[in-house]
Formats: structure tokens, sequence, C-alpha cells
């Protein structure tokens, strides 16, 4: 199904694209990775061909500099973690638009892009694809306004998308100020407890590994799935997390429940509906 196939990659400096080229890798599978002409470039991203470019100002070539790809995998989004800046629409979601229909002109016949669960807005859970999107900040809204820009375009130009929409994830590479950071800086610490919220809001978490397992089979598909909640399907609190991090290490911290507020971003339970997902990966046909 993959041979010959050529696959490029943006975003994969990050915390997602980095578990995606693990597992490209680990499919015996190469890319061409797009990276911003000034950035450095990470062990992980070695391995691949490197092309230098600011999708943001991409070159009127920039299909034939990514190898003419068959597939684009796009994770690549500036301005976070900071969800309410206005720079999500105002300048992130016009580049970012004005770059993938430029590759899908040129001839990208398959593309997957990384969306959020921000996009529900403050709707609880169980949330499935079929809700209408409500974003309540910047991100979300630039996010849900380009998937539906995406599916638009898909009426001029010949392309499948599949509109991964990420819920919680957690693993190597993520950023230093996620919970999980946090709880193991605190560890290192030699701290005997570790202030937190009440832990009772219900999220649904994946490891970062899972959730690139699921990008790549979806990628590799090339089926216009639509959007796709990549999530567990299963609501978990944030105090069984943490409470769950601290076992399986043996720390010996325990959670200080109650010292921060909640988060007024996003509702108190909420977690993914994965049976489309699940569809997606078993049959890799035309679900969207």
């Amino acid at each position: 199904m993959s041979a010959g196939l050529k696959i490029a990659v943006t975003g994969a400096s990050g915390f997602v694209g980095r578990h995606v080229l693990a597992e490209l890798a680990r499919r015996d599978l190469s890319a061409t990775v797009l990276l911003r002409p000034a950035s450095a470039v990470p062990e992980w991203v070695k391995p691949h061909r490197v092309v230098r470019m600011d999708i943001a100002d991409a070159p009127a070539d920039a299909f034939e500099q990514a190898g003419r790809p068959d597939l684009l995998i796009h994770l690549a989004w500036g301005g976070l973690p900071n969800y309410k800046s206005l720079h999500h629409f105002e300048q992130e979601l016009p580049a970012q638009y004005h770059f993938l229909k430029a590759m899908t002109g040129a001839g990208l016949r398959h593309l997957v892009v990384s969306g959020t669960c921000f996009e529900y807005g403050m709707q609880s859970g169980p949330l499935s694809e079929d809700l209408a999107a409500a974003p309540s900040n910047p991100y979300g809204l630039a996010k849900d306004t380009l998937r539906r820009q995406l599916q638009y375009l898909q009426s001029e130009q010949p392309f499948t998308l599949t509109w991964a929409r990420l819920f919680y994830l957690h693993g190597e590479g993520q950023a230093p100020n996620s919970l999980l950071p946090l709880l193991q800086r605190a560890v290192e610490r030699g701290e005997t407890s570790f202030p937190m919220s009440g832990g009772e809001q219900l999220r649904d978490y994946l490891s970062a590994t899972e959730v690139a397992q699921h990008l790549v089979a979806l990628a590799l598909g090339r089926s216009d799935c639509g959007i796709v909640n990549i999530c567990s399907g299963k609501p978990v609190s944030v105090r069984a997390m943490v409470e769950g991090w601290i076992a399986q290490n043996g720390w010996s911290i325990t959670p200080a429940l109650g010292r921060f507020p909640y988060p007024d971003h996003e509702p108190m339970a909420f977690w993914g509906d994965n049976q489309k997902l699940l569809r997606c990966l078993k049959t890799g046909m035309n679900l969207g």
C-alpha cells in the first residue's frame, strides 16, 4: 500500500511531529520534512530529507521543493500554547490556508491535518464528529475555520482530507508546562506534594505514541475521512491520571488538590467518541 509513496511532514520538530516521524521510521518509511529556515534540525529529523521552507511565506514552487509528495501530514501551527491569542486567526489561519491551497493546487492529492478538541468549545462529552463545532477561543476558531475552508476547497481541487481532532496527549517531548512534565520536575526536586486543581475534571488522554500510530495509519489509508477524533473514547479524571503516573513510577509524592482553579477555556467533563476512528482504521474507506 505504501511502497513508493512520497510523504511530506510539516511541524516535525514539534511534540506530535517527533512521534509521527518515529512511527514512519518504525514502518521503514522516510519523509520530506519541511522546516523553517532558521530552526535547528532535531536528532529525530536528521534521518529524513530536510527542505527549508517558511510556510507563511512559501515559494511558488513549494510543491516541487517538497519532492512532489503524494501525501502531506500537516502538523505545523504557530503561536501555541497561547490559545487566546488573536494571532491564530489574524496571521496563522490565512498563511496556513494559502500554503495548503497552493500545495493541493500543484498536485498534492492526500492531506491529513491536525485539528483540536477545542473546536468543540465548551460542549460536554462524549463528543462525536457530527456535533456542530462551537469553538470558544481563537485557536479553536482558527483551526475549525481552516477545516471548513479546506472542505470548500475540495469542490474545486481534487484531494482527500482527514481532519484529525487531537484530544489530550502525553509523552516524550511535550511542553514543559504540561501536567506530566510538571509532576516529573516536582519529583526530581524531591517535593512531597504536587499542587494542582481539584482534579475532578474528566478528560480524554492518549500517549503521543498512540496518537502518531493513528495519524500515520489514517494518512497511509489515503481516504477522505473528514473529521476524525483522535482519542481513547474513555473519560478519566485528571486526579486519576496523576495518581496513576505516581503509582506506575513508584514516586513518593502526593497530589495537593484544590490549590489551583479549574481552567476557564474547557468544560469540566468532555471526551471523544472514537467509533469513527476505529472504523476508519479498520476499513480505510470513505467515511466522511
